[in-house]
């Protein structure tokens, strides 16, 4: 597959407009359960356009944003540069250059499953403050809820490059393990984008497994795409519903 710090490149005016952001009850769980303050310091690992980043920031927290691909980066540069205490950091996961023991908290949003999981979890541990917390969330699919999802899912099963191999590295996380011998809890919250056939279209072209225009099968997508619109649309728009599974707990030295 293409080097992950460079699939999103050519997707980011789409994955700015039309990616979801990540649910606020998000706050409220780490307030609860993970110690979260205003005054506590998170790393955003794999922070992107600044979607998740933006959550934190909103809630009064420095963010160091650490994000790999350069457009990625400076996209979320912009969009953040209201925020004070967003701290931009061109690196990896695996060495994201923050001092020892910097950070109160370590998270990522749709990204974990790109990391080299063995060196991300030591480089965790380095920059975690004692009784740091990392928080690992996806916005998934709810495929089963609409015929819109099924069908949507259909589509990118059959024109996605690569959609299957995304998948697998997604599902074969084994997120538990990275937490092992500590435990980790999963919290689920539901939410939804509303689109048009514009928005529709543009959050299909945000996937980095999305035939581009030059691909010999991006017409047939775009067609078939339309007939999806078409047939599950109410007064030009559809529902595309999500789940956010959230996945915390502490990483103790091995």
């Amino acid at each position: 597959m293409l080097d992950p710090t460079k699939r999103f490149s050519n997707r980011v005016e789409n994955y700015l407009k039309y990616r979801p952001t990540y649910p606020p009850e998000i706050i409220n769980l780490l307030e609860s359960n993970c110690g979260l303050t205003a005054e506590s310091t998170i790393a955003d690992v794999g922070s992107g356009t600044g979607l998740l980043t933006k959550l934190f920031l909103k809630n009064g927290n420095p963010v160091y944003g650490i994000e790999p691909n350069r457009e990625m980066r400076e996209a979320g540069e912009k969009v953040l540069a209201k925020y004070p205490k967003f701290i931009s950091v061109g690196a990896v996961a695996e060495a994201t250059t923050l001092a020892d023991h910097s950070v109160d908290s370590v998270v990522a949003g749709q990204a974990f499953h790109w990391f080299d999981r063995l060196r991300a979890r030591l480089e965790f541990v380095r920059i975690l403050k004692p009784g740091g917390w990392v928080m690992l969330a996806w916005n998934g699919y709810r495929v089963k809820s609409s015929p819109l999802m099924a069908a949507y899912q259909d589509l990118v099963v059959r024109y996605g490059t690569d959609y299957s191999e995304v998948q697998r590295e997604v599902d074969g996380c084994e997120v538990e393990s990275f937490y092992a011998p500590a435990a980790c809890i999963c919290g689920r919250f539901g939410f939804q984008q509303s689109f048009d056939y514009q928005g529709l279209k543009g959050r299909l072209l945000s996937a980095s497994y999305a035939p581009e225009p030059d691909h010999p099968d991006y017409e047939a997508m775009i067609r078939d795409m339309g007939k999806v619109f078409e047939a599950n649309q109410t007064d030009g728009k559809v529902i595309f519903a999500y789940e956010t599974v959230v996945y915390y707990g502490q990483l103790p030295a091995r």
